[in-house]
């Protein structure tokens, strides 16, 4: 087979460049310089080229905040593009695996959502998710949707990799504790989707749900960081509101995995293990 993955340069997309290497298909990796996902023509041309079965889109506007005043631009990346691969995937007859996110959700429930829960976002970064969720369901082409949450990596930029340099760096610092999540691995989810792949599962269409195991706030998140880093900061709770912000963030967002592992037969991680897996990777990197 020939596996697409967009946003190559990205935490997932690096990820799934690991996870691969020993991979007898073949995987193709690509960013924007290489392909620009906003562009149908180009998707078509990539696509036939290249006789791709699998589409893996790890591309995506992430950038929360920003989204709140770009939502043309967050629109195009997550909603519009996502369309695209799914109209040329239809075409070509390839299968579209696609990541969304736990901000579909309001967040006012107090146990795990599940696929088919009511979904109801609370920004701009949420609402093109969702709406890049239904514009590849509206195409009718073969797809799996993998919603995550609070994803790091030894690549790029994200939570673990500030709270490492601001524990290094500060004395003291203030981390909210009253939103609730479980942070994902990239790595985990890079395995599961390689794993969906190369075991040929990809007739299982519909929405899955993945996290690591285990509940944390952002509070505990960054307590665990610091402790695994060796570092020494005193990290006080504190409400969100302390820090004034463009969106409001789901107040609870953890994922139930039963779906994901009754179909794939996947092995979720704790997530402090997954934690400490990705820390020694990048004190020994």
């Amino acid at each position: 087979m020939n596996i697409l993955v967009t946003g190559g340069n990205g935490q997932l997309g690096n990820e799934m460049r690991v996870v691969s290497k020993e991979s007898r298909n073949r995987y193709i990796f690509t960013d924007v310089v290489e392909l620009d996902i906003t562009n149908l023509e180009a998707i078509r041309y990539m696509l036939k080229m290249e006789r791709v079965d699998v589409v893996v889109n790890c591309a995506a506007y992430t950038n929360v905040d920003r989204a709140e005043e770009d939502e043309i631009m967050a629109d195009l990346l997550n909603n519009k593009a996502a369309g695209n691969l799914a109209v040329v995937a239809k075409e070509v007859g390839a299968t579209l695996i696609h990541v969304s996110t736990d901000y579909v959700f309001q967040g006012d429930k107090n146990t795990p959502y599940k696929e088919d829960c009511e979904t109801s976002p609370l920004g701009v970064y949420g609402r093109t998710k969702l709406a890049g969720e239904r514009s590849i369901q509206a195409t009718g082409c073969n797809y799996l949707i993998f919603r995550t949450s609070w994803l790091y990596s030894s690549y790029g930029k994200n939570f673990v990799k500030t709270m490492q340099r601001l524990t290094r760096d500060k004395n003291s610092l203030k981390v909210v504790f009253d939103q609730v999540g479980t942070p994902t691995y990239a790595g985990d989810l890079a395995a599961i989707i390689y794993k969906v792949i190369e075991k040929d599962m990809l007739d299982k269409q519909g929405i899955y749900h993945f996290s690591n195991e285990g509940v944390c706030s952002w509070y505990d998140f960054a307590q665990e960081v610091c402790e695994l880093s060796g570092n020494v900061c005193n990290i006080e709770p504190c409400h969100s509101d302390e820090f004034p912000s463009k969106v409001k963030r789901p107040n609870f967002s953890v994922l139930d995995k039963t779906k994901v592992k009754e179909t794939f037969g996947a092995k979720v991680p704790y997530w402090k293990v997954s934690l400490k897996h990705c820390i020694n990777l990048l004190m020994n990197t």
